[in-house]
């Protein structure tokens, strides 16, 4: 059984700007040392899926860059791949007009192949999944294609993809966002949205995308037109993430699965890492987030000739880090971070390359990579004086600071 992935990491991220104004939204840092796109190619290396697709679009420059330099496989086994694809207009003098164009624009990457399976992820979500067990669940119910869907309560159910399946977790209804919900069979309270990632039998894919590229009034997307059309001809099935078990993951990490398609919904995900048992956790070494390496030295603490101990309480802190006198509370620092003598930081993340003066206060903020903040800067404290020189999320009041952000000069 021969199995192709491909990663749909073509998205603008338009919900996360100010974090995607000079790069693609998979390739936004997460986490301190991770970028978003890592996650979905941690769960396929980690599930023995080693022959992979990165179909990218926009600002698709710093995620080249991260893939070429920690996803590359040795040019030995020629099954064993992991390579970005730019939207090169094969199919006509158009960007991607759809999830399911983007794949139907690089057909040629498995129509006359030997894979049996494809496996079509997206690339911005925060989850671990042993997609094995979804291929197992595909291949037992001898299914053309195969939805991941989450259970959610019926309540929320509105703001998704909305599955519907009869007991035998066949789906023979969806609708994107409906007023009424219909419910998982025997769980009134529950259900199923689509998560966007699907197995298919290839040759199953390769007419459906066909049929799809011939129709003038489709929107050319796997949920909004293939999934809705098929469904009602073919063996197209469930798959119920909450029941995945991935090697190391407690009771409480099984269904998670975090959309951080907004700045609000970015900062929380990053904020339950630095809980003491964060729901998602990072230190689970029988299923690893792989990522670049970096070689930078460990973390330093110090206790500085200002008489102020470096300490961070609650936080996260990435290797290279130099926290002089400084102090870093429920907080998420990146790389090569220096923080100077009296400075407190709480609630807030930190990436990669930032000098942070002495005597700053930030609280409830984003800091993007490159930014040197001078001593004596206050962020997050008045919201009207940081709308004046930041970008402030309406929705949550976080402050974000692009990346190479500059100061006016005194």
């Amino acid at each position: 059984m021969k199995i192709l992935g491909m990663i749909l990491a073509g998205g603008e991220g338009s919900r996360l700007f100010p974090l995607t104004k000079e790069r693609a939204k998979p390739a936004v840092p997460f986490g301190g040392k991770y970028r978003l796109v890592d996650f979905v190619l941690s769960n396929l290396v980690n599930s023995g899926i080693l022959s992979v697709y990165v179909l990218t679009q926009f600002k698709s420059q710093s995620l080249t860059e991260h893939l070429h330099e920690g996803w590359r496989f040795s040019s030995l086994l020629p099954d064993h791949f992991i390579l970005p694809v730019p939207a090169q207009q094969r199919k006509g003098a158009s960007w991607y007009q759809g999830t399911a164009d983007a794949i139907y624009q690089n057909i040629n990457l498995f129509e006359d192949t030997d894979f049996d399976l494809i496996a079509i992820f997206g690339a911005d979500h925060i989850y671990r999944m042993d997609i094995r067990q979804m291929i197992e669940f595909h291949q037992r119910k001898k299914a053309d294609m195969t939805v991941s869907t989450l259970p959610v309560p019926l309540s929320e159910a509105r703001s998704f993809g909305v599955v519907e399946v009869d007991p035998k977790q066949a789906i023979i209804g969806f609708k994107e966002k409906p007023k009424s919900p219909k419910c998982i069979p025997g769980r009134p309270n529950e259900a199923y949205a689509s998560m966007g990632n699907y197995i298919f039998n290839k040759d199953f894919l390769v007419n459906a995308l066909y049929e799809d590229a011939r129709r003038d009034n489709s929107s050319h997307d796997f949920g909004k037109d293939i999934l809705p059309r098929v469904f009602k001809t073919s063996r197209v099935y469930a798959y119920d993430f909450r029941s995945n078990r991935v090697p190391g993951a407690s009771r409480k990490e099984r269904g998670y699965w975090r959309d951080v398609g907004t700045i609000k919904a970015f900062w929380e995900a990053n904020m339950d890492l630095r809980n003491m048992t964060p729901t998602f956790n990072l230190y689970n070494n029988k299923w690893p987030i792989k990522s670049s390496p970096f070689e930078g030295p460990p973390a330093k603490f110090i206790f500085n000739d200002d008489d102020r101990r470096g300490q961070a309480i609650n936080s996260t802190v990435s290797e290279g880090c130099i926290i002089s006198g400084g102090r870093v509370q429920d907080s998420v620092i990146g790389r090569n971070v220096v923080i100077h003598s009296g400075t407190t930081i709480v609630n807030s993340l930190i990436m990669d390359e930032v000098t942070i003066g002495k005597n700053c206060r930030i609280n409830m903020a984003i800091i993007d990579k490159h930014v040197d903040i001078p001593a004596g800067t206050t962020i997050g404290f008045d919201l009207k004086e940081d709308k004046k020189r930041y970008y402030v999320d309406k929705e949550s009041g976080i402050v974000v600071l692009t990346k190479n952000f500059k100061f006016p000069k005194k």
